[in-house]
This record gives C-alpha cells, sequence and structure tokens, in this order.
C-alpha cells in the first residue's frame, strides 16, 4: 500500500435495507464505490457494513430477520471487507435509518477515543474492522445506497426533511445508472443541493439492475435466479421455503 494512501482520510460506508433477499447487485454496489473513491484518491475505503431492517417495518415480501440475518451471512462469506450488523434487528422497534448512522458512528468514535486515551484491549463491535485501530485520526461513515432510494427522498411519507438533512450531514455515496437524471433531482431538492458537496456520485457501467423484488418474482413463479444470487442463498430459500419458492 503506497504511503499516499496511508494518509488518505479513512471511510466506512453504511448500506440499509430490507436485504429479502441479498443480491449479487446489493453486494457488488460495495466495490463500485470503493473502487470510484479509492480511484479518485479521495478516501481509504477500510470496511463496509450492511444492516438489515427490523421486522417491524413489514414491507411486502419482507421475511424474518433471522432469515435474512443468514442469507446475508451466507452471502458475504467471501468478502474481507463487508461485514453485517444486526444492531437494527436486536432493536424492540424499527429505528430510523439516521438514528441507525448515529449508533454506528458513536460507536466508531468510542472506539478511536479508547485508542487516544492509549486503552488496551479495546474490544470492537463484529461489524468494524480491525484496521480502525491502526489510527487515532477520525473514520467517516457515509450512507450507500442506490439512486432509486434517493429518488425516494422526495415522497414525506417515507422521510422528514430533518431526517433527509441529517443523513446528508453524515454524507452520500449513491450508485446511479449510466444516463439517469440523478444530477437533476439533486438540483430541484433544496434539501440535497445544500449538501451537495457532502454527495458523492458514481456512475455504474453495468445494465444490471436486479433487484430483491424482482428475485421474489422469479421465485414465486418458479423460475431460475441462478448467477442473480449467491448459490448458498438459493439453497436457503428452499431449505425454509422462504417467498413461496
Amino acid at each position: 500500500m503506497s504511503k499516499q494512501n496511508c494518509l488518505l482520510p479513512r471511510l466506512i460506508l453504511i448500506a440499509c435495507g430490507s436485504f429479502s433477499p441479498t443480491t449479487l447487485m446489493h453486494l457488488r454496489m460495495f466495490e463500485i464505490a470503493r473502487n470510484h473513491l479509492m480511484e479518485r484518491g479521495a478516501f481509504k475505503v477500510i470496511g463496509g457494513i450492511m444492516s438489515p431492517v427490523h421486522d417491524a417495518q413489514r414491507k411486502q415480501g419482507l421475511v424474518a430477520g433471522v432469515h435474512r440475518l443468514a442469507m446475508l451471512r451466507l452471502a458475504l462469506r467471501t468478502s474481507n471487507w463487508i461485514r453485517v450488523s444486526d444492531w437494527e434487528l436486536q432493536q424492540p422497534q424499527w429505528t430510523s435509518t439516521v438514528d441507525v448512522l448515529k449508533y454506528h458512528k458513536d460507536c466508531i468514535n468510542n472506539v478511536l477515543k479508547d485508542k487516544a486515551e492509549g486503552k488496551r484491549n479495546i474490544v470492537l463491535p463484529h461489524w468494524l474492522p480491525a484496521e480502525v485501530t491502526e489510527r487515532t485520526e477520525e473514520v467517516h461513515l457515509k450512507f450507500l445506497a442506490g439512486a432509486d432510494l434517493l429518488e425516494t427522498f422526495a415522497d414525506p411519507q417515507l422521510w422528514t426533511n430533518a431526517e433527509v438533512e441529517g443523513m446528508c450531514s453524515y454524507g452520500l455515496v449513491i450508485v446511479s445508472r449510466f444516463g439517469s437524471e440523478i444530477e437533476k433531482f439533486i438540483f430541484e431538492s433544496d434539501i440535497l443541493s445544500k449538501y451537495s458537496r457532502n454527495i458523492e456520485l458514481v456512475t455504474n457501467w453495468s445494465t444490471n439492475n436486479m433487484s430483491s423484488t424482482y428475485i421474489r418474482r422469479l421465485l414465486k413463479r418458479d423460475k431460475s435466479v441462478k448467477y442473480l444470487i449467491d448459490d448458498d442463498v438459493i439453497e436457503y430459500i428452499r431449505k425454509y421455503n422462504l417467498y413461496n419458492c
């Protein structure tokens, strides 16, 4: 690793969602974002977090959290930098996304504080990479999402202005398809325009736009989903008869 990369601000990406089931595009989004950020010398991306939403959200097609957590762990078994956080699932009720970001950022800051104070045997949350303790400088946390999620910010039934501002204050990394009008959407939003410098846009040049909704539809119709989701995840879905498979 070059000396220049070692001196870059450190960053952890976090994605929140249903992950019902986890698709390969969910995982690929992390790789696309990390490539972009590190190639342009913006950050040294040291970790990724996937946080499945609480069962109380009761979104259509949402299977029990225990299954979604198991599928995520299966899908991530070969990743050396993306981890699963089950904190949302362990809460007594649904937690807003901005509060999820706050919890994970506070945990990171507490670890850095212990490191700065010279404490030994620091216990790290299972979703936090050991590399965090190599230095005491800030580790940034940014919300990773697709352009479709960003566009839901305009729906007041889904997001309050305070929630959008809170998430923008952490920073957004948005992966959009080639030819999308995400810049226009940001320009037309007063809040997003205000925080435009804190929104990193990453173009996904692949035409793959696979969604969990589409995967569930194929499963329900007894169609093949091989090469769209992990083989072990497919076997898990069959074993527990999820999504009317």
